[in-house]
């Protein structure tokens, strides 16, 4: 509804990019890909066989000041080891935060190793009152950096506007 409502306003305003990618700084910040990563959620279910774990319901992740949410987030740990998680599958109402600014997607792949967060599907990006869409964005985590595909659309508001 949010991303509807924005989309409704900005659409007179949107102008296609020529390029079928666009870099953007994310976040104002680096993110510490070495902090621990907490998770929250309703319900958890473990399963020892195949390394997953299934967090479900108002699921919130934080890694220093990186936040996400989503309804459901999928947890693959290194294998044999299960104290330390290789990536996170969040679907559903996903949200990612990192200082200033925000994403909203259908799902996001967080590889840790990496510091990759890949989110997938009506990509929205708000950075104060510019939005940046697309079907697909790569976050950097360590460098502050992300990479937008797929029929990049953007609303950038001159200097003195914001």
């Amino acid at each position: 509804m949010r991303r509807a409502a924005c989309l409704a306003l900005t659409i007179p305003m949107l102008m296609a990019l020529p390029a079928l990618a666009q870099t953007v700084a994310f976040g104002g910040m680096k993110a510490d890909t070495s902090a621990p990563v907490e998770l929250a959620a309703e319900s958890l279910t473990v399963n020892q066989t195949t390394g997953k774990a299934e967090f479900n319901g108002n699921v919130l992740i934080g890694q220093g000041q990186m936040k996400l949410s989503a309804d459901k987030v999928v947890v693959e740990y290194v294998q044999g080891d299960t104290q330390k998680i290789d990536n996170l599958d969040a679907t559903g109402n996903v949200t990612l935060v990192n200082g200033p600014d925000a994403a909203e997607a259908r799902q996001a792949i967080y590889d840790v190793a990496s510091g990759n967060i890949t989110l997938i599907g009506d990509v929205l990006l708000t950075q104060g009152q510019n939005v940046l869409s697309g079907e697909r964005m790569v976050v950097n985590l360590s460098d502050g950096t992300a990479q937008m595909d797929g029929r990049v659309r953007s609303v950038l508001q001159p200097a003195g506007k914001q």
